[in-house]
Order: structure tokens, then sequence, then C-alpha cells
């Protein structure tokens, strides 16, 4: 992915949030927020919460993934089990939008954490 698309994605969930916040009177607090603060962090935590959720649901589509299972069900859903991992995708992104995460800086933590973890590949832990 390049960095515009990721940047795309960055400013559409932004957009996204300003229109409910237009819509629901405030649907989330003006941003970047305080994460001192409690009500902040339950905020973050709470929408956390709802990209797992929708992890939750994307495995709802792996029909085989259950070791015990002894028939094989061969459907697989891959349109579903890519839009709802592209639901927590949204929900991710807006708690790094909440924080004043840009587009450039979750790259740069992404690049930092990839050779992070391609170096224990080679070092071990």
């Amino acid at each position: 992915m390049s960095a515009d698309k990721l940047e795309q994605m960055f400013e559409l969930r932004e957009e996204f949030m300003q229109r409910l916040c237009e819509s629901n009177n405030g649907y989330y607090p003006q941003w970047p927020i305080d994460i001192t603060k409690k009500e902040s962090q339950v905020l973050l935590r709470d929408i956390t919460l709802k990209g797992v959720e929708e992890i939750f649901e994307a495995l709802q589509e792996l029909k085989n993934a259950k070791s015990h299972r002894q028939t094989d069900i061969p459907l697989f859903d891959r349109d579903a089990f890519l839009e709802e991992n592209v639901d927590a995708l949204n929900y991710f992104f807006t708690t790094l939008k909440l924080i004043g995460v840009s587009s450039d800086e979750l790259h740069a933590a992404y690049i930092k954490k990839h050779n992070k973890i391609c170096k224990r590949l080679e070092e071990g832990y």
C-alpha cells in the first residue's frame, strides 16, 4: 500500500468521524483527545473493543476453523470476511485519529516494528 493510499484511508475515516459529529450532536469529542484523562481512555477502550468485535465477526466466516469439527464446510465468503476486517480497521483508525496519530506516524511506526520483528527472526528473542 502506498503512503498515498494510507493517507486517503485516514482522510476518509476523519471525514466519516466529522459526519458522525454533525449528525449525532458530537458523537466524538474534539480531537485529538487528552489521553491522560479517564474519559478519553474509556472512549479509546470502547472504540477498540468495537474493532475487536468486528474481528470476531470476521472469524465467524471461517467455518472450518474449529479443530474438533468432523465435517468439512467448503464455503467461505471472502467478501464478508474482508468487509468485517475493514470495519475493524475503521475502528482502529478512529482510535488513532482521536489521539492525533497521522498516516505518516503510523507508517513510520509500522516500518520500525517490521524491522524489529524481522530482526527477531534473524537473531531470535
